[in-house]
């Protein structure tokens, strides 16, 4: 578990992802939340790198969540997030999305950090300059890539 000053991360179970894919209504977001259980089914000795992360408030509220997807072999990772829309504006994006980063570079086969995002939410992409990822001239099947070097 990571802790920051107001929040809670972790990557979920196994009964926990199970549980937020079957109460997510948009069958995007389910898809996506189906293909992190499967990742960490084929891959359990690499579970936090494909797993949910829950993100949480001290009080155990869950406010969004983040994820990985997978360490590449060059030693890669993606990283994705989100907030629950009640909670945005309040930094918590960018808190979460930092600790996140400093527990992955706390694995020496991590050499860097790659996010996308949709080219028109600018909050999304200022939460990743807020935590030192800079664009790096690509586009993603979301939008622009942004990487975070260690």
């Amino acid at each position: 578990m990571i802790k920051t000053e107001r929040l809670q991360l972790y990557p979920a179970s196994r009964e926990q992802m199970e549980a937020v894919i079957a109460s997510e209504q948009d069958e995007e977001l389910r898809m996506a939340y189906s293909e992190m259980l499967d990742g960490c089914l084929r891959h359990p000795d690499q579970w936090d790198w494909y797993a949910i992360w829950l993100i949480e408030q001290k009080d155990g509220t869950r406010i969004g969540d983040l994820c990985f997807k997978g360490l590449g072999e060059n030693g890669v990772a993606e990283i994705g997030y989100g907030i629950l829309e009640e909670y945005r504006g309040r930094g918590y994006a960018a808190e979460a999305v930092e600790a996140a980063c400093r527990w992955a570079f706390r694995h020496p086969e991590v050499t860097a950090l790659e996010a996308e995002t949709d080219a028109g939410n600018t909050a999304s992409q200022r939460v990743l300059e807020k935590c030192g990822f800079l664009p790096n001239g690509t586009l993603g099947e979301e939008g622009p890539r942004f990487t975070r070097n260690r």
